[in-house]
């Protein structure tokens, strides 16, 4: 007989249990659990093995609202009922199944339920007939996870590769599918975090944390969709970001000094590439150091700035949370004297070496440290500066060993850096997200990290980090974002090109053409690799970049549309097809998981830039070609050419596509909207979302809406302007019908208005460099063109 006593102790058998307002709580002889109502689908589990419950979160924001429920038990089961679902309550070893009204099971405890070992906690699900788990953020690997494990612990992942985990940034929250069903677990606990999906087992999925709370929100929806949405009223939703960000922006570690940043912006207008940023990186700063300039490349930053301005320009400026320790540096003497910088238990400030050398690093879990990174971010502001790229921030020390004795604020609640890793970013982030718009005044900034947790969408943009300038990587890159959106991340992207290694002409081209349907789109490189701007490949791929960098500016409306959407639903720009075909096993395969529809109605199907043919999958209904007009039957793989100059994109019918024609930045565009419509004997909806794209008036109500119907079987198409507080600037509009029956005639608001017979074509035509494998002439598709003056709230166009 052992003489150690088995660490593991499960949560136990029920005592008793008492019903208070919005849930229950259980009293098992060995652990306190609550059952708390969120909404009527959105449950939280909490347990644990203390007398009282911490209710801190830096994650959710949400307070549980009213529900009617009822409780009822017998001898096995305790039987809760709100109007979404019902939880039967285990009463032998405590543990929940999740039940439809129908008593259909969404998921369940596994006999195990919940146990600790040690301080680690963790919670067993039982793993239903076909089921598939999709989620988890920033993940490698492919679409479903089944099968898989994975763990949340930022990470400094320099030049990760295509297994790699952890990554940088941790959004512990994923969706399971099985049956027609499907629900999202939200595992609320900021320590480093296990997820198992059936990883070596064939019994459970699991979630546990090293240390803290069993803390977790089970969501209930009927659809992928509703899940995100639910997910995000719990942990927040993107505020609008300025639409300047959402055009290219072109990055390298570094441009310096000040004659080169002008030469780049000054070429990008030259050979007409539309550009709105270019992004700092740390070689502006005097020796690495924050909130500095480095006098020798850059003298006179304001005069930069304002000449960066004068050609359209924004800037965004690295920061690293490293404060060099240097007396006379003036950010490092004013954190000691207001005492912001994380601390040992001895309380002596924490140092770690990084790019300036020996710093310390601020606290953002105190409220007077976010005070005091706002009063240091002034030195930016007040140049005019409105981007911010918070970097470096998992921590990234050198010898990647952060010390776990380090201890932080925790809004006065203390605690190490056991539980603080996780959301040191999130919290840097959130610090300069809401220093500068204090500062700001009334504008909005962008925002960028690297690192950062659920609910990080409220503060800013996330890319996936030091990426590597392969294909594998490439694809990689596109199932991050995908996976990123499924978490409540909508506005994500990767470094194009690929930040590691040199892209040579295909892969760059290939990247960048697959980039401009990404929600952030940035180009970016290391030092001492070669130039990655869109003219340093050759004629024949500027061409290819000036086209798609082009029609990504052609379709803003759409684009700034989307973002709209995500501000107010949490559904994400780029959408994994799991959201709206989450049933349709096509989709998971590894030929197509990369699949993603952009905004509601553009299907992107990445490929190899070593391919110049590709199997492509079209979900369920008809399908366009962007390209010829092409159309295609769904729920059927097709082989699609795809030489480097012609990304697989498709249209869905019924697709409403709002277009102006590009100008060199996001502000220049021209007053004649076209509305691109795709036929379908259905009816189908829009809603085109328009404000001034760089203030924060439009949460006073200063925005306009057109909601845009198309009912194809009764030949009609409705533009309706509710509210309409806001002058978009629109002279013309254009309604260009592809895919439609002959047209001869129509007429708006009754009146009689002739038609146009044309050829319609998005992309130039290539310039012939190469007489034998010189590429076809630019596809023509021919449509019909409706014009009419935009002088009316409502328009009923009918033929």
């Amino acid at each position: 007989m052992s003489r150690f006593k088995p660490e593991t102790r499960s949560v136990g058998n029920l005592k008793e249990w008492t019903k208070q307002h919005g849930g229950i709580i259980l009293y098992t002889s060995d652990a306190l659990v609550r059952v708390q109502l969120f909404l009527a689908s959105v449950i939280r589990i909490t347990c644990i093995t203390k007398q009282q419950f911490e209710d801190f979160s830096y994650a959710v924001t949400a307070q549980p609202e009213t529900v009617d429920f009822s409780v009822t038990e017998d001898e096995n089961l305790i039987y809760l009922r709100t109007p979404a679902l019902t939880i039967n309550i285990r009463k032998q070893n405590l543990g929940f199944a999740f039940l439809t009204p129908a008593q259909q099971v969404i998921n369940e405890d596994d006999p195990l339920g919940t146990c600790w070992n040690g301080e680690q906690v963790t919670t067993y699900k039982k793993l239903q007939p076909g089921e598939r788990f999709v989620g988890l953020g920033e993940k490698t690997g492919p679409l479903d996870r089944k099968g898989s494990g994975y763990q949340h612990w930022n990470t400094d992942a320099y030049g990760y590769h295509a297994g790699s985990d952890p990554l940088y940034c941790s959004t512990p929250f994923y969706i399971g599918i099985h049956n027609s069903l499907c629900y999202g677990i939200y595992f609320d606990n900021t320590h480093k975090s296990f997820f198992n999906f059936g990883a070596s087992n064939n019994r459970f999925a699991s979630f546990s944390a090293d240390q803290g709370e069993m803390d977790y929100y089970f969501i209930h929806g009927t659809t992928v969709a509703d899940i995100i949405r639910q997910y995000t009223h719990l942990t927040g939703r993107m505020h609008l970001p300025p639409k300047w960000s959402l055009g290219y922006q072109q990055c390298r570690y570094s441009y310096y000094p000040d004659k080169e940043v002008l030469n780049v912006a000054n070429t990008f207008r030259d050979k007409n590439i539309p550009c709105d940023v270019i992004v700092l990186d740390i070689h502006y700063m005097n020796k690495y150091k924050i909130f500095t300039w480095d006098k020798k490349h850059f003298p006179d930053p304001k005069s930069m700035l304002q000449q960066l301005e004068n050609l359209g320009f924004h800037v965004v400026v690295m920061c690293d949370p490293g404060i060099k320790v240097e007396e006379g540096y003036k950010t490092y003497d004013d954190g000691i004297k207001q005492d912001v910088y994380l601390k040992y238990p001895d309380g002596t400030n924490y140092t770690g070496q990084v790019w300036p050398g020996w710093c310390h690093f601020p606290d953002f879990t105190n409220p007077a440290t976010r005070s005091w990174w706002m009063n240091q971010l002034k030195a930016y502001t007040d140049l005019g500066i409105d981007g911010f790229w918070n970097d470096m921030n998992e921590i990234a020390t050198w010898g990647h060993m952060l010390p776990e004795n380090i201890e932080l604020d925790f809004e006065g609640n203390k605690a190490t850096m056991r539980r603080g890793r996780n959301i040191y970013g999130l919290m840097m982030a959130r610090s300069t997200y809401e220093g500068v718009v204090k500062l700001l005044d009334g504008k909005r900034p962008f925002n960028l990290t690297r690192s950062g947790f659920s609910g990080i969408q409220r503060y800013a943009a996330v890319w996936t980090g030091d990426n590597v300038a392969y294909d594998e990587h490439m694809m990689l890159g596109v199932r991050l974002v995908n996976s990123m959106g499924l978490t409540g991340i909508a506005f994500a992207g990767y470094d194009v090109g690929g930040f590691v290694g040199n892209a040579d002409i295909r892969l760059f081209t290939r990247w960048l053409t697959i980039g401009s349907f990404s929600p952030f789109f940035r180009g970016h490189s290391m030092i001492n690799s070669r130039d990655t701007e869109p003219w340093t490949y050759g004629e024949e791929a500027e061409q290819i970049c000036r086209n798609y960098i082009r029609f990504r500016y052609r379709i803003m409306p759409y684009i700034y549309s989307a973002f709209y959407e995500a501000a107010q639903t949490g559904m994400p720009v780029q959408r994994s097809l799991a959201i709206d075909y989450t049933h349709d096993p096509k989709i998971y395969d590894h030929r197509y998981h990369h699949q993603y529809l952009f905004g509601p109605f553009m299907l992107i199907a990445p490929v190899e830039s070593t391919k110049d043919i590709t199997r492509v999958y079209l979900p369920e209904g008809n399908w366009y070609s962007l390209y010829d007009g092409k159309q295609f039957t769904g729920s059927q793989e097709f082989l699609i050419e795809c030489p480097i100059h012609r990304l697989p994109v498709f249209i869905k019918e019924g697709a409403i596509i709002a277009m102006q024609e590009p100008g060199f930045n996001t502000v220049s565009q021209s007053d004649t909207l076209d509305l691109h419509i795709y036929y379908t004997a259905n009816t189908s909806s829009y809603c085109l979302y328009w404000d001034d794209g760089h203030t924060f008036d439009y949460k006073q109500g200063n925005f306009s809406l057109w909601k845009i119907e198309l009912n194809g079987l009764e030949k009609r198409i409705t533009i309706e302007k509710r509210p309409h507080q806001f002058a978009e600037g629109i002279r013309l509009l254009k309604i260009v019908m592809h895919g439609f029956p002959q047209i001869n005639e129509a007429h708006i608001n009754g009146q009689f208005q002739s038609v146009n017979q044309t050829i319609n074509r998005f992309f130039e035509p290539l310039e012939k460099y190469d007489p034998i494998t010189d590429p076809e002439p630019a596809p023509e598709e021919p449509v019909t063109i409706i014009a009419f003056e935009n002088n009316a709230d409502t328009f009923i166009i009918s033929w």
